[in-house]
């Protein structure tokens, strides 16, 4: 099901790290898709990208607005007896949260700032 859902993607896909196994890694990676998570208990260690490291904390802006969806905008499983319901609901909270003042965002751009021999990320 998990290659059905992704068989149009590339690029990377941040995950938790729960949802990794190798052969799932190796696959994706073969079609250009790269798997960003943090490391488990039972994994190596890697180096990792910053740029990946700094979005693998930000996910939790992501959770803010999937729970903002499913409960403010009631965007909750409840039991369509149609597609075409199911869709209308989808639509219509997805409308009701374009309404919304305040929207989470994630701040995309990193700066390297400081002298050539000292480098210092900004995040903020």
């Amino acid at each position: 099901m998990f290659s059905n859902l992704t068989k149009d993607l590339f690029g990377k896909l941040y995950a938790d790290k729960g949802y990794i196994s190798q052969s799932l890694f190796a696959s994706l990676f073969d079609r250009g898709v790269h798997i960003v998570t943090g490391i488990r208990t039972n994994m190596k260690n890697r180096l990792m990208d910053v740029h990946d490291k700094i979005m693998l904390r930000k996910r939790s802006i992501i959770e803010t607005i999937n729970d903002m969806l499913k409960n403010v905008a009631h965007i909750v499983h409840t039991r369509h007896r149609s597609v075409s319901n199911f869709m209308v609901n989808l639509l219509a909270g997805m409308a009701a949260y374009a309404f919304y003042d305040t929207k989470p965002s994630i701040n995309m751009e990193f700066e390297m700032e400081g002298e050539a021999e000292v480098k210092q990320l900004t995040l903020f």
